[in-house]
């Protein structure tokens, strides 16, 4: 298997790509529903910060370095090196960066399996500070091979050397991708896994590395325990997974660059529909403006939908109104969310509740009410998954579960079709 020629940091991989299963963070603990949301609602609140402030308050020292997102909520399974070292870590779509912990530590966190040696391993080699990988680096040091430093918003950064090394996805063997090997890394939200695989549209990512332009995840349930899936090269495509899907399910809408945070994928969300009403929600709300501020991105990393607060509070009042249920006395501090129901006595399975439709610009996300309506018969609540944010708003994945979400870097869009996900 050699470099192509054309393209010298571009790897060949099995004409098909390659699928990885990915298993939810929490996925082993014994959680109940609003346990496994509050656990996710936590960790997003913290990413939305991230996220946020890095936009907000550019002082000089982040004009240089976009933030990155740098936690999440899937972990997969790969393997480093050879022999191959196999450890699981956490998918980002809201970074770039491949890295993991090496020996040397200067400082490493506790991780489940044992942390990479790249003295033991025949493959791996340093990064000139010439190449390409180091100068697409946000920050970078040069002391006899390329040295990084990659943070993560709220503190959270792992520095190290640039490397190449072979990488095993599901059987599937790419040489010479470059990663982090990190020997100082800090902070929280990294220590399920034993690193970041960043799926995001910069140099650095996997998908951008392996000359891929396609990938897709399918996410189950966070509720239950099958196992979510991603999708890299022509594997992702919709259409070969699910013959029988007829042309008009699947919706496709442009991905939407933003210079001041250029791994992120935007969307153009234009308006929302609850039941039969289209909000009143003013443009601006979800508009990405000049200054890299607002808009919205898709996020599998964010457990739930995080709107503008305008357009939140319109959302709010549109459920309150519509729902047939008596509103719950305020549970944010036991949910996490904001607005919650009394499940009704007498339930059967079946409760009523107002369609939900995201308009994106060229198609109309028409969610399932499972992907918006939580109901937790034990502690007899249903309520909104979602939180309002005062500066971007983020598509999260109870809002993705059993859809396969197809990103293609070259055409710059983004399609989505229901599907059953513990079946792709």
């Amino acid at each position: 298997m050699n470099d192509t020629t054309h393209h010298h940091h571009h790897h060949q991989i099995p004409s098909k790509g390659f699928k990885i299963t990915l298993k939810h963070v929490d996925s082993n603990g014994n959680f109940s529903k609003f346990e496994l949301l509050q656990r996710g609602i936590k960790r997003g609140n913290q990413r939305l910060h991230r996220l946020s402030s890095a936009l907000a308050s550019p002082n000089d020292k982040d004009v240089h370095s976009p933030v990155h997102a740098g936690s999440g909520e899937f972990l997969m399974n790969l393997a480093i090196g050879t022999p191959p070292t196999a450890y699981s870590a956490i998918l980002d779509t809201g970074s770039d960066l491949i890295w993991t912990q090496c020996k040397p530590c200067s400082d490493c966190f506790k991780q489940p399996t044992p942390i990479f040696d790249p003295q033991k391993s025949s493959t791996f080699s340093k990064v000139s500070c010439s190449s390409d990988l180091c100068s697409a680096l946000p920050i970078s040091m040069c002391d006899d091979s390329c040295q990084y430093v990659y943070s993560y918003g709220d503190y959270s950064s792992t520095q190290g050397l640039l490397g190449t090394e072979t990488f095993v996805f599901d059987q599937v063997s790419v040489p010479k991708l470059g990663f982090g090997c990190g020997n100082e890394n800090q902070g929280g939200g990294f220590s399920q896994g034993a690193g970041i695989v960043g799926l995001g549209r910069g140099p650095l990512s996997l998908v951008s590395q392996i000359g891929s332009s396609k990938f897709s995840y399918c996410l189950t349930s966070i509720y239950d325990s099958q196992a979510s899936s991603l999708l890299v090269g022509t594997l992702a495509n919709i259409n070969n997974n699910n013959s029988s899907s007829n042309e008009n399910s699947i919706k496709t809408t442009p991905l939407i660059k933003n210079p001041a945070q250029p791994s992120f994928y935007y969307l153009s969300l234009e308006g929302i529909t609850v039941g039969d009403t289209l909000l009143d929600v003013p443009k601006s709300a979800f508009a990405l403006k000049s200054d890299g501020t607002g808009g919205l991105i898709i996020d599998s990393g964010t457990t739930i939908t995080y709107l503008e607060n305008s357009a939140f509070k319109l959302v709010k009042k549109a459920f309150k109104s519509q729902m047939k249920l008596s509103l719950a006395d305020d549970q944010s501090d036991s949910t996490g969310l904001d607005l919650c129901f009394n499940m009704p006595s007498n339930v059967s399975n079946e409760i009523d509740v107002p369609k939900l439709i995201f308009h994106f610009k060229g198609a109309d996300l028409d969610l399932p009410g499972n992907n918006y309506m939580i109901a937790d018969s034990s502690v007899g609540l249903i309520c909104l998954a979602m939180g309002g944010s005062s500066g971007m708003s983020i598509l999260g994945n109870v809002q993705q579960q059993n859809m396969l979400v197809l990103h293609d870097l070259d055409k710059e869009t983004l399609s989505f079709m229901s599907a059953q996900c513990d079946q792709v």
